[in-house]
């Protein structure tokens, strides 16, 4: 039996707002300011949600490296991963340097944090 009925992911950034408008974009979901500087991110029937937190000092994290480790990361399933890519760049992610396979291709989100575009 699960204890919990749906997930919700914090995500530390520097600008929360602007963070919540890159995958606000990249998932099609609408965003709703919470107290104390916090953004949240929904789909419409309101089953997941991904918060994000604005962090003084905040340090993006080092992929594939340890030396700041990822400690989480999203992937999203696409139907075209160039397609997928186009609109990951125009949101204002990066290509991540690294590309260890064929069937999905990891990005960085504008604050660092390491994801994934993967096939269907």
């Amino acid at each position: 039996m699960a204890i919990a009925r749906y997930p919700s992911f914090i995500i530390d950034c520097p600008d929360a707002e602007a963070l919540a408008s890159f995958y606000s974009g990249l998932l099609g979901w609408r965003i709703s300011q919470e107290d104390g500087g916090w953004i949240d991110i929904r789909p419409d029937d309101g089953s997941n949600c991904i918060s994000f937190q604005q962090v003084t000092d905040y340090r993006a994290p080092e992929w594939p490296g340890q030396g700041v480790p990822q400690q989480m990361h999203l992937d999203a399933i696409v139907e075209d991963l160039e397609e997928g890519e186009r609109d990951v760049l125009r949101l204002g992610g990066t290509v991540a340097d690294t590309q260890p396979g064929t069937t999905f291709r990891v990005f960085l989100d504008p604050a660092g944090h390491p994801f994934c575009l993967c096939l269907n």
